[in-house]
């Protein structure tokens, strides 16, 4: 909230490379502690703005890698991206798209398929270009599996026909049907994944799934580049414990401008002027417009549960800039160390941090977290209370 109040008070233009410390899931893209380097500019429209980042990343990769990205980079909204790749982080490297076949499987006499369909979930499938052992399809399913899946179908595609031991429950009509809409040939084959639970679910597990078979069967080249927007963020996700809508990303990022009613009359399907930067699967920036008027910020809050005394309470600074006139404001924030992996070829940012932590946040340098002895709590003067 600081940055904003500085684009608040006149600042045009702000830029910081800072530390930033995040309570998150360890993994190959992130740890404890990395560096961002932070943008905010006002009056500037998401065009140029794209534009200026496109030139930024552009140049960086000619420089660097002697690599010509395009000049723009194409732009994805997010129910799109979930759709067709299974991930708000597409790998563009490859094809391999997910296709809805909840038509043809609701025809069919699966009752696995059929069951999902009348829950009000999908059929979705992956086409692959590999056939797989029993063993591997066994793997396979055990990764979809940690994604909340029931199991893993599929159908291999012969000059006879298909072999599948669900092909029992399709007709031959639909058989043809199912392949075309694959368009699928001999030596390819159909994996299928069905839930009540689409974007939860579904989606989710394809995508994993899309992206280790796209990296196991070397879909790509270590040399190709596929950047790409993803745009039209959800602005609220459901938290199904507190029985509320709760902020996707923060609750200052500005809903699209015809979205604006939507946070009294319809929160859920109200969209962000939110925007990541994907590269090869990564994310290595993301930003948003900010809201600039005090009228949308007190929605915003009454849309999560912030009443107006709450508001004035916890964020009364910012609604009284806000009254008193603020610029349109937008920024993005690139993760440095993901920026610096990819262009090294590295796999984890790991291997581009000094001194990284381990996946269990410990430093395997100092042994770090550790016990604290008596005498160093006296120092500073810390009690323990059990």
């Amino acid at each position: 909230l600081y940055k904003q109040l500085l684009m608040l008070s006149g600042y045009d233009r702000y830029m910081q490379i800072a530390k930033c410390f995040r309570d998150e899931d360890l993994r190959a893209d992130r740890q404890l502690e990395f560096t961002q380097v932070d943008i905010e500019v006002s009056f500037m429209e998401q065009d140029e703005f794209f534009a200026l980042i496109e030139e930024l990343v552009g140049q960086i990769f000619t420089q660097l890698k002697g690599v010509e990205l395009p000049q723009s980079f194409p732009r994805i909204p997010w129910h799109t991206a979930m759709e067709k790749y299974g991930s708000d982080k597409p790998d563009l490297r490859f094809g391999m798209e997910i296709v809805d076949i909840s038509g043809i499987a609701a025809a069919s006499e699966f009752k696995v398929f059929t069951g999902a369909i009348a829950a009000g979930g999908s059929v979705r499938g992956i086409k692959v270009p590999a056939t797989f052992s029993r063993k591997e399809l066994d793997q396979l399913t055990e990764q979809v599996k940690a994604f909340g899946a029931q199991g893993l179908a599929w159908m291999a595609v012969e000059n006879e026909g298909v072999r599948s031991p669900i092909a029992k429950f399709f007709g031959p009509g639909q058989i043809v049907q199912l392949t075309g809409e694959f368009a699928a040939k001999p030596g390819d084959m159909l994996l299928f994944v069905a839930d009540s639970d689409t974007f939860g679910i579904v989606l989710p597990a394809l995508g994993a799934l899309r992206v280790e078979l796209g990296r196991q069967l070397k879909l790509y080249g270590a040399e190709v580049f596929k950047p790409c927007w993803v745009v039209d963020f959800p602005l609220f996700e459901y938290d199904t414990e507190e029985e509320r809508f709760v902020a996707a990303h923060h609750p200052f990022t500005a809903p699209v401008p015809e979205d604006v009613p939507k946070l009294a009359s319809d929160p859920g399907s109200a969209r962000a002027q939110a925007y990541d930067l994907v590269l090869n699967g990564w994310e290595i920036a993301g930003g948003s417009v900010r809201i600039h008027t005090a009228e949308v910020q007190q929605a915003m809050f009454k849309a999560i549960g912030i009443d107006l005394e709450q508001a004035q309470g916890q964020f009364g600074f910012l609604l009284e800039a806000l009254a008193a006139g603020a610029p349109p404001h937008r920024g993005i924030a690139f993760g440095f160390d993901r920026l610096v992996a990819i262009l090294a070829g590295e796999s984890s940012i790991r291997n581009v941090i000094a001194f990284p932590k381990t996946n269990s946040a410990s430093d395997p340098l100092t042994d770090a977290p550790s016990i604290v002895d008596e005498a160093q709590l006296a120092e500073l003067k810390i009690k323990i209370r059990e």
